[in-house]
């Protein structure tokens, strides 16, 4: 491998890559855009003249460095899996994979491989959320007890994009993989290892084969209860974060805004505008220079653990 470049092979060219990914791949210094994996050979090349319709021929090319596989969630494993083994360094979307045991089989390959696994929970490189954990840290708030996140929209992929997320062979499940991932990994970020974990998975408005809600309650071994509700019926969109301590509350909402406030302060720190592109770079600097990656392969599995504890697995 080059030791100033990564020739990043993209895997699914959907909504989040042809408008975030490949986008932060071709802005980010160290980076070059090699190929694409679609099974549409014309789609592929409007972004890249290097196009397979067949992964296992993709990976075999000795010049891809880095795949960065955004699929549907029911591929996750087995090609994440395929690009280490033909020794890749992998940045997979998320939520991980299907289970927690699909989840754990990424990471062994990852280990007994020697290359780099990340999953894209780029909600950790958000400025607001450093400083939070920052913040949390120095006591702003007390000893925290009780977070409470919350997301709503609607979605039942009227004008048929991304209806994929409906079939639970796919996706998994609904809002609980869509949404609630990013959040329970936002939850797991700030408070370390989650111990126990209930659930209400319900169909309030939508008949789909997914649930279009879901609450989790989550207890850290920090002592941390977070409270997580996700849905896909309401047509006020939600984006809410609170976190409360014994001395006080920070406000995040909404998380995906600038704006922090706690005890004797207000701090705006706004993300990057390409909210992947901190995400590919951080990963970059982690195969390249061995930086500290924020987004893991073993830290994010454990969203995969509250998702299937909440479902009642294990």
């Amino acid at each position: 491998m080059k030791e100033s470049t990564l020739n990043w092979l993209v895997v699914g060219i959907g909504d989040i890559t042809t408008r975030r990914v490949i986008p932060a791949i071709e802005a980010e210094s160290r980076s070059v855009l090699y190929g694409v994996v679609s099974r549409d050979r014309a789609k592929g090349l409007r972004y890249s003249e290097r196009v397979w319709t067949d992964l296992a021929d993709a990976v075999s090319d000795p010049d891809v460095d880095a795949v960065y596989v955004a699929t549907p969630v029911f591929l996750h494993a087995s090609q994440t899996i395929a690009a280490l083994r033909a020794g890749k360094h992998v940045l997979c979307e998320k939520p991980v994979a299907m289970n927690f045991e699909e989840a754990c089989s990424m990471t062994r390959a990852a280990r007994e491989t020697g290359r780099t696994l990340g999953i894209a929970y780029y909600r950790r490189m958000y400025p607001k959320l450093q400083r939070a954990r920052e913040l949390l840290a120095q006591g702003a708030i007390g000893r925290p007890a009780l977070a409470e996140i919350n997301c709503h929209d609607w979605f039942q992929a009227e004008d048929g994009r991304r209806a994929w997320l409906l079939d639970p062979q796919q996706s998994g499940g609904g809002p609980l993989y869509d949404i609630a991932s990013h959040r329970i990994d936002v939850l797991n970020f700030l408070f370390g290892k989650p111990v126990r974990v209930s659930g209400h998975l319900s169909n309030l408005v939508h008949a789909s084969a997914v649930e279009d809600s879901a609450t989790l309650l989550i207890d850290y071994d920090s002592g941390v209860r977070g409270v997580v509700d996700v849905r896909w019926h309401s047509r006020v969109p939600r984006d809410e974060f609170r976190i409360i301590g014994v001395d006080g509350e920070m406000l995040l909402t909404p998380l995906s805004g600038p704006r922090l406030s706690y005890p004797g302060g207000r701090e705006d720190l706004p993300a990057h505008q390409n909210l992947h592109y901190p995400c590919v770079e951080n990963f970059v600097s982690a195969v390249l220079d061995g930086a500290y990656l924020y987004a893991s392969g073993e830290s994010s599995i454990w969203t995969d653990w509250v998702t299937g504890q909440a479902r009642g697995a294990g």
